[in-house]
């Protein structure tokens, strides 16, 4: 074990997986996406440990690496409702409004979920 590798991340990939969302369930996303960087590049086609990995990201603050993540989510399955709403809220909170419009439109579009007032044409 080299001193920048730790622990957490040998193991199987489902070792490793129930792992992260550990970390990541304490609030140790720093160290959850330490680990889910690792599952990410083993099986890159994969989405729920990138979504996750992006999740983490963006709670740490991370905000154009959480992009990057999401980004790619969405080109692995357009319709994942909820990497859109992740990368409307991140690019809001990089203060780029326009940008995260269409997300945030497509999220409430795949949920349902449209605000009273707002344009449904």
């Amino acid at each position: 074990m080299s001193e920048t590798e730790t622990y957490y991340e040998f193991g199987t990939a489902a070792d490793r997986w129930d792992r992260a969302r550990m970390f990541f369930e304490a609030k140790e996303y720093l160290t959850a996406a330490r680990i889910l960087g690792g599952l990410v590049g083993e099986a890159p086609e994969q989405v729920a440990p990138r979504l996750l990995l992006a999740r983490s990201y963006y709670h740490s603050a991370r905000l154009g690496k959480a992009e990057e993540e999401l980004r790619r989510v969405l080109e692995l399955d357009p319709v994942e409702t909820y990497a859109h709403l992740m990368l409307g809220r991140t690019l809001e909170r990089q203060g780029r409004d326009a940008d995260a419009a269409p997300h945030l439109r497509m999220a409430a579009a795949l949920t349902g979920d449209f605000t009273p007032g707002t344009d449904r044409s």
